[in-house]
């Protein structure tokens, strides 16, 4: 049986409830007020951005029943493709298209390499995270990329002291790719496919979908997706670095699952990433207010990770009963 995905009311609500829950345990536990401020709203917001693109694309590379582990170094890659570009031409729409283009060009491979080669998305997209990286070093000369400070550091620069919906934007860039990405799952045939690949890939076949062809789609969205991030964290950064970003396709994953993703594919939603992201990042901001050590922060992150999927796990089982 295919299942296509819609808006689930109570699901949406429990995934508030979790944010809810979790300014209530840091509460309980003498967290500073700071945590609760406009302020620190505006700066968890900021962080969020990152990863919550990121998200988007895996939220439809998770739905498809696929994953994608090289999203972290093509976040450096398309952050080095950006600076190098705009340091030759001090263009900034030539920059970002050309950071962007760098992460739809990857995915478009782990597309290829999934449906042409067969290969398994872990063992592909695995592969090209270590390409990825290995090529954001060459191009950038195993060494940071400095160009001149451009207007993309403005989207992500904070107002401090205003309303909170002065937000920088980067923040309304997220928030209206979640919208595109939201738009495309809900309300086109496109997002039909996605959800009917990943609940039952060989019924979706007999049923006249394109499989492969959408494969490669969802796998170059996503990798645009992750270019646009790229780019982003070099407008935050003001410079290209190779390094960057290490580990974060780890929290773009978590973040999906958090927000009610399905490894096993067919199950997923655009606002559930975004929350599973602003879990993410309020999780590490809740932690460096307590002042608790790193490997503490860790070890507390990981756990509550670990029970969010679990309590979502076993509220899925029973709605599926």
């Amino acid at each position: 049986m295919i299942r296509i995905g819609g808006w689930n009311p109570t699901l949406v609500l429990g995934q508030f409830a979790g944010i809810v829950l979790i300014y209530f345990l840091f509460l309980s536990c003498g967290v500073p007020e700071t945590l609760f401020s406009i302020d620190n709203t505006k700066l968890v917001l900021v962080q969020t951005v990152i990863v919550g693109v990121g998200a988007l694309g895996m939220t439809l590379v998770i739905i498809s029943g696929g994953i994608d582990l090289s999203v972290g170094s093509v976040i450096a890659l398309a952050s080095v493709t950006t600076a190098l570009v705009y340091k030759g031409s001090a263009s900034i729409s030539l920059s970002v298209l050309a950071g962007i283009a760098t992460g739809a060009l990857v995915g478009f491979l782990n597309g290829i390499m999934v449906v042409g080669l067969r290969i398994v998305p872990f063992i592909a997209t695995l592969g090209t995270l270590g390409i990825a990286r290995g090529v954001a070093k060459i191009v950038a000369g195993e060494q940071t990329v400095n160009p001149p400070l451009s207007r993309l550091a403005d989207l992500m620069s904070i107002q401090w002291r205003t309303p909170l919906w002065v937000l920088p934007s980067g923040v309304w860039v997220m928030l209206a790719l979640a919208l595109l990405v939201g738009f495309l799952l809900r309300f086109t045939v496109f997002g039909r496919y996605v959800y009917a690949i990943g609940s039952n890939e060989p019924t979706a076949r007999l049923c006249g979908v394109p499989v492969d062809l959408c494969k490669v789609g969802i796998y170059s969205i996503c990798g645009a997706l992750t270019g646009v991030s790229g780019v982003l964290i070099f407008g935050q950064l003001t410079i290209g670095d190779p390094t960057v970003a290490v580990g974060k396709e780890l929290d773009i994953i978590a973040a999906t699952v958090i927000g009610g993703g399905s490894l096993s594919g067919g199950e997923g939603s655009v606002l559930g990433s975004l929350i599973g992201a602003f879990i993410m990042t309020l999780l590490r901001s809740g932690c460096q207010k307590m002042g608790w050590p790193n490997p503490v922060q860790e070890i507390a992150i990981g756990a509550i990770i670990i029970l969010a999927v679990t309590i979502d796990q076993v509220r899925h089982r029973r709605s599926s009963r």
